[in-house]
Parts: C-alpha cells; structure tokens; sequence
C-alpha cells in the first residue's frame, strides 16, 4: 500500500497484519529499517527483480521475529541460460518518467553470472491537496540500482554463491503536518525529501556431504540508510540501520517419505543515528528443526524454533501441518502457526516524545487454517482459505491531545478472521486470475477495525497473446477503511483499471505499452491533517499515466 505514488512510503498489511508484522527477504537475506520496522520497498527497482513470491500466514517457527502475517522473498536477477545474454531497456511516460536499465549474464555448465544496472526518475505528482503553500509542487523521485550474481559449481557436489544489491538515490515528499517546534507548540512549512541508500551482499556455500544429506551455509550483511533534509531549514535527521547475518541450514533425507530440516542462525542489528536512542544495537540466536512426511494417504509438517534475544530473552514457537488428498485432484490442509514480533528500534529505545516505550512486549501471535487445493479442470485452478489469528499484546499508538505527547502500548489481544480465495481459468485463450480476500480485523478491547485494513478486496487480471502481440487488464476493487484505531475517520474505498499490451517486433526487439489507472481514479490510502484548518484529507495516489517501453535482447 503506497501513499503518494512513486517512491512514497509502501507498507504491507498481508492477511490483516501491519507492515511490521511481515518478513520480506532479498536473496534469502532480511532486509528493513531496524528503526521504523518494515522493509522500504518504495526504494525497489522492479528493474533489478527476477521473481517474487508470497508465503501467507505465519512462518516464524522457520523465519523467526517478524514473520506473523507472511514471508516475501525476492529474487534479484538471475542467468538466462549458458552463453552470453545482453538486454537493454529504455521506457518514458508521464510525469516525465523515464525508465533505463541494462544488463549481461550467462556462463557454462560451471559459472553462471549475471550483472546488472537500472536509472528510474520521475518528476512525480503533488501527494497532497489542502496544505501549505510549500507542498503545492510536484515530488520528484529518483533511483540508481545495481545488482550481481555469480555462482560456481565445482562439481555435482559443490557450489559456491555471492549476490549483490545496491539502490540509492533521493525521493521528495510532502509534510502537511510542517516541522514542529515543541517549544511553542506550532509547526511551520516544510519542504522535505530524504536521500536514501539500501545495499545487501550475501555469499553460500552449498555441499552435498552424503545421498542423504545436503548443507548449505548462509553469511549476509545489509544496509538501510535514509538522510532526511529540508529545503527550508538546515540539518539533516540520519537513520542507518546494519544487519549482519549468518545462517546454517540441513536438509536430510531419512527415506520412506520422512525428511528433516535442521538449522540455526545468528543476527545482529545496529543503528546509528543523528537523534538519540537508549539502546543501539541487539543480537539474536536460534535454532529450528522441522520433520516432514510425504505418504499415499497424507502429509504431515511439525516444526519447532527456538530464539534467543539480546532484551527479551527466550522464545519458542511451533508450526504443524495435515494434508489430505481427497483424491487425485482435491488436497485439504489444516495447519496451525505461531509467531511473534520484536518491538522496534522506535518503539523501545527512541525518545519518549515520539512515544518510546522501554516497557513493551514481544507481539505473540497464534494463527488457524484450513486450506482446500483443488484441480477442478484441465485449465481451472482454485485454492481458498479459512483462517483466524489471535496477536496479545499487539503494538499500537496513542495520541494524547492535551499533552501534546504521544505513546506506544500493548493491545491485549486483537484477532483476524478471513477468507481468501484465487481462481485460475484458460477460456478461449484468454489466462484469467481472480483473487478475493475478506477479513475482519479487530482490536478485542475496544471492538473496532484495525486500521487501514480493508475488509473486502477483489483483484482481477485478464491476458491473451495474438502471435507477437499481447494485452491484458489488471481490475482492482478495495472497500473502505478507517484511519484511526477509534474508527472515527473513513477512507473511502476504490476502483482501479490498468491496461497492458505488448508487441514482440522481431526475436532480439520487442515494445510495451502500461495505461495505468485508465479511468483516472482520485483515491486515496492514508490520510492527513492540514495544519491550519485541521481537517483530514486523502494523500492522492497514482492519476491516469502512460508508459512506452523498449527491450532489446542482442543475439551473440
């Protein structure tokens, strides 16, 4: 969920759980602010991704802290197969927005490599309506990217890995609320942007010791930088979070359908900043085993992790899984999850006026689903879920008007029930994908909707190729939200209708055409206070943009 359009803060809310409450990894590697929590995925190139999938529910009893609402892996670029691959990309569209990206990759049978580099800049678009004078302007955004891979295999046996990620560059943005003076209590007009810097770097190596039994040894380091400026004012707010990790991971073959996976890791967080913090840094350490059981008439998953905090000591958390094949094309799974969250840098050790509280507890969750597969035709897929999740002490935010100070507290317990669903269908050539989600999140204690949680979502994307050419639609339709955790202000629901085509002019040249938001919605995800008047208003979104593109993929 953005706010703003490119290069605006994008929170993820998977299954009803907040941005914090799901793990996203680059390479197999966390990556995310250790002081805000989330990963910044507004400062990913799409340029520099291969693929991404979407684990749902809870996996912490495999992926640790974090990982309560789901698990998204990406996967940077990888070789295109043995030779060597050139590609060249150059889009333009509105809002002055150009798109450049350019890349190798190939090998042999032993290395496989692959290099890669992207520019995205736009001129973007005023986020804002009712507000300063200063935000009445467009918010420019820009991204340099680069990202490598290589990988050699010595032999059947033995293989080593390095990949890398570096994005930088500096995106504007509007502050309705101006820069606040707590000395008399009033805020003046602002124009800030902040320049920014991720980079991840991750090296294996992979053995198979016996028939049985495969290792595999994970080391990481990773870096998010983010330096807050202002036009108007001097100084700079810096928040650099660094992460180094290290991962040791088994897979044994104990035969007859039996498996376990063994494994442990080790994390250390630190965080330098211009504002101060009571605690800089923290580490921790687990440990995980997992038995797995592939039979005729069922499948079963039963996982335990143990973790260890620097602050918050041990905890440990379970997972279990039953599948049951009905028949050859009918699969039901029933499956529990545990998991949990560790406050954030801000949450703990930030300064008490931004509601720091040293007194918080771990969010713990307990997740239920039950999951029917089925292969209802030859081109007709379907999957739908039921599941429900309890989180006690779920973090939340308060504002105390008459102080003027806000702070950070336990909710006692918040619960989630939903249902989700995604259909799959081949008609006439046309590959048709429906996804419905309905959820009801809601704090138990007060009995009102989590915030900014949609209850009903409906996603629709249509696509047929006609020989070298190709087009499709991506239709998305969200219902209302609250903004507040008191439910007092609505956020109006939405429609959104994206074309697409595409043309494939020769073997080595082919052109792309986006129309996003064809009907020129003005919708809004979050809101905010005008400072003057006090109202609320919806931060504007995406209008009705136009991009042209061409990929050039040389033969050599």
């Amino acid at each position: 969920m953005q706010n703003g359009g490119r290069g605006s803060n994008t929170s993820l809310f998977i299954r009803g759980t907040n941005n914090a409450q799901s793990l996203v990894l680059i390479d197999g590697q966390r990556t995310g602010s250790v002081s805000s929590g989330g990963a910044s995925l507004q400062y990913l190139n799409i340029e520099q991704i291969e693929r991404v999938e979407v684990l749902r529910g809870s996996r912490s009893a495999l992926y640790g802290a974090d990982a309560i609402g789901g698990v998204v892996q990406i996967f940077t670029r990888r070789d295109q197969g043995e030779g060597v691959h050139p590609y060249l990309r150059i889009a333009g569209g509105s809002q002055g927005t150009w798109e450049r990206s350019l890349g190798v990759s190939g090998g042999d049978q032993q290395t496989r490599y692959s290099l890669n580099t992207s520019l995205e800049e736009t001129a973007g678009i005023d986020r804002t309506g009712p507000s300063w004078a200063s935000d009445a302007d467009h918010d420019a955004y820009r991204n340099r990217a680069f990202s490598f891979n290589l990988n050699h295999r010595f032999n059947d046996d033995l293989q080593i890995g390095l990949s890398a990620l570096d994005q930088r560059g500096k995106s504007e943005y509007d502050n309705p609320y101006g820069r606040w003076d707590d000395s008399t209590f009033t805020s003046f007009p602002a124009k800030p942007y902040s320049d920014y810097s991720l980079s991840s770097l991750s090296a294996f190596v992979d053995a198979r010791l016996s028939e049985s039994w495969n290792s595999r040894l994970e080391i990481g380091h990773g870096e998010d930088k983010l330096e807050d400026r202002d036009k108007l004012f001097a100084g700079t707010d810096a928040f650099n979070s660094y992460r180094n990790s290290a991962a040791w991971l088994n897979n044994l073959d104990l035969g007859n359908g039996h498996g376990l996976l063994l494994g442990a890791d080790y994390q250390k967080d630190k965080l330098q900043s211009s504002t101060a913090y009571s605690e800089e840094s923290r580490w921790n350490q687990a440990g995980f085993i997992q038995h797995s059981y592939r039979g005729e008439h069922f499948s079963t998953e039963l996982g335990l992790r143990h973790d260890k905090n620097q602050q918050f000591g041990s905890e440990n958390t379970w997972n279990a899984a039953l599948t049951v094949p009905l028949n050859r094309v009918n699969d039901v799974v029933l499956s529990y999850a545990e998991g949990f969250r560790v406050p954030t840098f801000n949450d703990l050790y930030g300064p008490a006026s931004w509601g720091a509280n040293p007194d918080l507890n771990p969010e713990k969750s307990k997740s239920y689903e039950l999951q029917w597969r089925s292969q209802l035709a030859e081109k007709t897929r379907l999957e739908a879920s039921i599941y429900r999740t309890d989180v006690r002490d779920l973090i939340a935010y308060v504002w105390n008007s008459s102080t003027f100070v806000g702070r950070n507290y336990n909710v006692d317990t918040a619960r989630i029930n939903g249902f989700e669903a995604s259909l799959q269908h081949e008609l006439l050539g046309w590959q048709t994908t429906l996804g419905v989600s309905l959820i009801d999140p809601r704090d138990r204690d007060s009995g009102h909707t989590l915030q900014r949680r949609a209850k009903r979502t409906l996603n629709l994307d249509i696509d047929r190729n006609f020989g070298a050419f190709g087009i499709g639609a991506s239709w998305q339709l969200v219902s209302r939200s609250f903004d507040d955790p008191a439910n007092n202000r609505e956020i109006a629901g939405y429609g959104v209708l994206d074309l697409r085509g595409s043309w494939q002019a020769s073997q080595e040249l082919g052109f792309d055409l986006k129309l996003n938001n064809l009907l020129d919605k003005g919708y809004s995800r979050v809101l905010y206070q005008n400072a003057e008047n006090s109202q609320y208003y919806g931060y504007r979104e995406q209008p009705l943009s136009l991009m042209l593109g061409m990929t050039w993929t040389p033969n050599l």
